[in-house]
């Protein structure tokens, strides 16, 4: 028997003329893996083949005049090869099979010191092979399934300003929850569509505190006071000399002040008044514009808002799907890794029965371990997938969603490109918050330019006043002074009023309002150029979505093909293992097709609904007011863009 006839399977092209004698017969082997139907295990390498030969087979000599295949590479190239290739080359060339096992001997030297530079690892038994390492509680029990449906009249979000407590944090049942469920409980639960609704609400007051301007002003005044005062009365020269007859004559003069007459007295008082006042703006030039301007900024809040909505339902639905997304990789990376244990145990029984190298064991326990690698990572980014939904939905702290909604491909885009572009454009939110921005720099520019025009004013004011004045503790010096003029208790009452005309015209400030108003027109004029901007966007997005939606449909048809084609094969190459006819390796490499197909599969499938939902995010219908009703729409189904 030849090299071949050991009752391996070799894989490869067998070398020599025909007529030649069989110890001659050359068979270059790839893999030599015996199966259950053969009773000897077989392992041949390089050397032990080349060693067979005593000269160089037919194949591997080189005629006179000719070079050998290394021997045709420039000497520039053959000095970057490796020098276990190019002894390899010398080897084919009829060299001794020594400086090949020295070269072989040198990379495996080269291996190990490239292996001391990874921290030792201890070695595995052979009934270590079986064992896997324990995936941590915390990330089974985030990914433990769906107990309870989350019902959305129930979910109630926590308050804005308060932090969690520790028995809120720990975790609840997992709950299942629809996509249209998760739209609505976003749309209703959304901080940043609730701060956007205080948005619109203050804008909605500004407004009407701007439409005030076109009414009086009609104010109440009031006032009062009180106070005490010591008063000190000296007469240096008196008035009896004056001849004003005989009230201003001493002794008995009531008026009469004597020289050198003087008092000393208190006075207290007490005085209050009350009125109105009334103002009307009969010319005002900047009362409009600031009207009109009030009346921008509410559109642009509306607007916003009803882009936040669509900003919104596209999160929300892209988070869903790639919670789908992440569920059915672990289910795929699930049955991989069920699938790889099978095999390991029949591998390494297959090893103990003395009919496999030890290399298939290692190898396929090297394929398992990386293998189970990837579902613990899947098994993370579906944990977060679930926080991300979770959040999207401000949730409270103890929920957990996942998806009820099985994955399937949504329908095809209904219409077709310029169809889609027409659609986007008209009444698109974006769009119109710019052109509201713009009207009410407009506005605002009108407002601050109306301040070099006169402005006419019409004034009204009337009310009553009283006062109560008392003197006491007086006391008289030096004959007495102004006794006349001093009345122990003194009450006074009265009213006003007043009509007049107020007009007021800004001559000259320096340029500071004509300046002011050119700047809010270049305002203006740059968010013109921020329209032409978001216009543009909005066609890159919804291409962009467009073509995406167009592959992923093509791709999802040829990733079914392949997921037959490739599920098909494995179930052959399995049953070829099974009976001998395959090596582990042909197994390892049908598997790995597998479960990339399956992977492509899945990522077409979620690729067409996101970009279905990136189409619908530019043309969905939203309302502008908060108050409307929200109606979630998975679909452009019923709506009728034009």
């Amino acid at each position: 028997m030849g090299l071949g006839g050991h009752g391996c399977r070799s894989h490869g092209r067998q070398f020599g003329q025909a007529g030649a004698q069989p110890a001659a017969a050359f068979t270059v082997q790839q893999s030599c893996i015996p199966g259950r139907l053969f009773g000897q295990a077989c392992s041949f390498g390089w050397l032990a083949m080349l060693a067979a030969f005593p000269s160089p087979p037919a194949w591997a000599q080189v005629q006179p005049g000719s070079m050998g295949p290394l021997q045709r590479l420039p000497q520039a190239q053959t000095q970057l090869l490796p020098r276990t290739v190019a002894q390899v080359g010398q080897a084919g060339t009829g060299a001794d099979t020594a400086g090949l096992e020295r070269s072989w001997q040198e990379l495996d030297h080269q291996l190990r010191a490239l292996d001391g530079l990874i921290p030792a690892e201890p070695g595995l038994k052979t009934r270590d092979l079986r064992a896997l390492p324990p995936v941590p509680q915390l990330l089974l029990e985030a990914n433990a399934p769906a107990s309870v449906q989350l019902n959305p009249a129930k979910v109630v979000t926590a308050a804005p300003l308060n932090l969690p407590s520790p028995s809120s944090l720990q975790a609840g049942p997992v709950q299942s929850v629809t996509l249209e469920q998760a739209l609505a409980i976003a749309f209703a639960n959304s901080a940043t569509l609730q701060a956007q609704r205080e948005q619109v609400a203050a804008s909605l007051a500004q407004l009407r505190a701007s439409q005030g301007l076109y009414w009086p002003t009609l104010s109440a005044i009031a006032g009062g006071s009180s106070g005490q005062s010591g008063s000190s009365l000296y007469a240096p020269v008196g008035n009896t000399g004056l001849g004003f007859g005989p009230n201003f004559a001493m002794p008995s003069g009531a008026f009469a002040v004597p020289t050198g007459g003087g008092a000393y007295l208190n006075t207290y008082s007490t005085s209050g008044s009350a009125g109105l006042q009334l103002t009307y703006a009969l010319l005002d030039f900047a009362r409009n514009p600031a009207v009109q301007a009030a009346r921008s900024q509410l559109d642009y809040a509306r607007n916003t808002y009803a882009s936040q909505l669509r900003s919104l339902q596209l999160q929300v639905s892209e988070a869903y799907f790639q919670l789908q997304q992440a569920d059915q990789t672990v289910r795929i990376n699930q049955a991989t890794l069920a699938n790889d244990l099978v095999i390991l145990a029949e591998s390494l029984d297959l090893q103990r029965a003395g009919l496999v190298p030890r290399l298939n064991g290692l190898r396929r326990n090297a394929i398992t371990a990386s293998n189970q690698e990837t579902l613990i990572q899947s098994l993370a980014d579906r944990a977060v997938a679930r926080r991300q939904l979770a959040v999207l939905l401000n949730l409270p702290p103890q929920i957990t969603p996942a998806a009820r909604d099985p994955i399937r491909p949504l329908a095809r885009w209904p219409l077709n490109l310029e169809e889609s572009l027409l659609a986007a454009y008209r009444g698109n939110p974006e769009l119109e918050t710019i052109l509201a921005t713009r009207d009410a720099l407009l506005r605002q520019r009108d407002g601050i330019a109306a301040g070099l025009l006169p402005k006419l004013s019409l004034f009204a004011a009337g009310g009553l006043s009283a006062s109560s004045t008392s003197t006491f503790d007086v006391t008289a010096s030096g004959g007495g002074c102004c006794g006349a003029t001093v009345i122990p208790m003194l009450n006074q009452n009265g009213y006003d009023w007043s009509v007049g005309l107020t007009l007021q015209w800004l001559l000259f400030d320096g340029g500071n309002t004509a300046n002011q108003a050119e700047a809010l027109a270049r305002r203006a004029a740059a968010s013109s150029q921020s329209y032409a901007a978001e216009r543009n966007a909005i066609r890159l997005r919804l291409e962009t979505a467009f073509f995406n939606h167009e592959a992923s449909l093509a791709k999802l048809a040829a990733a079914r093909r392949g997921v037959s084609a490739a599920l098909e094969a494995f179930r052959d190459v399995k049953l070829r293992y099974q009976a001998g006819l395959s090596s582990e390796v042909d197994l390892s490499d049908t598997q790995r097709q597998l479960v990339t197909s399956l992977l492509q599969r899945l990522n077409a499938t979620v690729g067409v609904n996101i970009t279905y939902a990136r189409l619908l995010r530019e043309l969905l219908p939203v309302p502008r007011d908060p108050a409307s009703l929200v109606q979630p729409r998975l679909s452009l189904d019923g709506i009728i863009p034009f």
